[in-house]
């Protein structure tokens, strides 16, 4: 069950592990039989033959619950719904406070996405296990019925406390609902009544942010440092807020605290990492703050990170720089035909020549099909007066080029560039001559 909840931290359907001859009462020996006969088929996943030992037990005895059970689950395996609802409701009829069959049949419901049969029968399992009630709601949130679903998640966190799967419920029907006022309210409640959960304080500054009260987010910022100095999360919200206000210092010290912090996601100190950047980029006199964090970005081990560093170094011009930091993001995402496509254009762009015709021929192993990397790898044995092998190569990507004529100009160029290095003039007008066909074309 759980089917309708976006949130993996649903109830777990549990298979019924109670021995199933132990409902039957007294049985025959052929009865007995069938019966094993039946659960040995479904334990192999042959479903039908199941459902016919199943059928000749039924012929036998029709007032057993469990026959009907076993039915409905072999019925369900196969996606026959309308077969399992039908074994199912027997079973329940017979025996109508059986958790499985119940379970069982939701399951069934769930899987076709009828609501209304489903919330019904949720309504009969609630009273076994509160994660029916969260899925109750989650119906409820599919179903548009947000004040039931609401209600519902409400007497949840009354009784249990808060949950990750149902805040996200929750934040589900006030986005749907555009409740924005709702849901800060619901939030300073909480940080009202718990004052000592962080979580709660991280989340209405999200909100307040999101609906441009920034200037109430960085007050509850600063409240949640002042009662939990030795948060690093808050350093998340906390540096943006100090860059607005013009407060540098303040900003670099957060950010230095959230870049290092292992609560911290690198996925976040991306982001982090990113607005640095673009502090530095206007305040350049904070260029030494930026290696600094930089360092500990390396240490964190995250391509995305490094890419963006490598990046940032482009735009100052700086293309050694941005060399190293690809090179380590490439270590870390050695599949990445984009950082390996930017590492040899750079050492082209340098006049890396050996360098630049090694990385392509390394990465044409694992991208054999990308024409541009025959391209640079010709260009660069051309500079490194290695002709015949350009002519190779470039006669390779050729055959790969699909619908780019500008890109087979340059290819041409290159041809023409090797044979005019090996003294072939007639030659390398013919491939001139079929560039500049391409460029008026063009």
């Amino acid at each position: 069950m759980g089917l309708f909840l976006v949130s993996t931290i649903s109830h777990a359907q549990v298979e019924n592990t109670t021995a199933p001859l132990d409902d039957l009462g007294e049985v025959d020996d052929q009865f007995q039989e069938l019966f094993f006969e039946a659960l040995k088929q479904k334990g192999i996943e042959n479903y039908k033959r199941s459902v016919e030992a199943l059928q000749k037990c039924i012929a036998i005895d029709n007032t057993q619950s469990v026959l009907y059970f076993e039915m409905g689950k072999n019925y369900n395996k196969l996606k026959n719904f309308g077969e399992a609802e039908e074994a199912l409701k027997k079973a329940v009829k017979i025996e109508p406070g059986n958790e499985w069959y119940l379970d069982e049949l939701y399951d069934v419901y769930a899987q076709q996405n009828e609501y209304d049969k489903a919330i019904k029968t949720l309504k009969q399992l609630v009273e076994y296990h509160p994660d029916y009630r969260e899925d109750l709601a989650a119906l409820y949130v599919r179903t548009k019925d947000y004040d039931e679903a609401i209600k519902v998640l409400d007497e949840l966190d009354q009784e249990f406390g808060l949950s990750l799967s149902r805040d996200f419920l929750r934040n589900q029907i006030y986005d749907a609902t555009g409740q924005k006022k709702e849901q800060i309210e619901n939030l300073e409640e909480r940080v009202v009544n718990n004052p000592d959960q962080q979580s709660n304080y991280l989340a209405l500054i999200y909100r307040y942010s999101e609906s441009g009260d920034t200037e109430k987010a960085f007050e509850t910022a600063k409240k949640l440092l002042e009662i939990n100095p030795e948060s690093q999360l808050v350093h998340l919200a906390l540096y943006k807020f100090y860059l607005d206000d013009n407060e540098p210092e303040k900003a670099i010290k957060s950010m230095e605290i959230a870049m290092k912090s292992p609560q911290i996601k690198a996925e976040a100190k991306v982001l982090v990492l990113a607005d640095f950047v673009r502090f530095v980029g206007e305040n350049p006199e904070y260029e030494d703050e930026l290696v600094a964090v930089s360092t500990m970005v390396g240490d964190s081990k995250d391509g995305k990170t490094l890419v963006e560093l490598a990046q940032y170094y482009l735009t100052k011009g700086d293309k050694e720089k941005a060399i190293t930091y690809y090179t380590e993001a490439l270590q870390l995402e050695g599949d990445n035909y984009g950082i390996s496509r930017n590492i040899i254009v750079l050492n082209i762009d340098l006049q890396h020549f050996d360098i630049a015709y090694k990385q392509a021929a390394e990465t044409l192993v694992k991208y054999p099909s990308q024409p541009e990397l025959y391209l640079m790898a010709g260009l660069s044995l051309n500079k490194l007066n290695r002709f015949k092998d350009a002519i190779e190569q470039l006669n390779i990507g050729l055959d790969y080029i699909i619908d780019n004529k500008k890109m087979e100009g340059d290819f041409y160029y290159q041809i023409a560039q090797s044979y005019l290095g090996l003294n072939q003039p007639k030659e390398a007008k013919r491939f001139t001559d079929k560039a500049n066909k391409i460029e008026i074309s063009e």
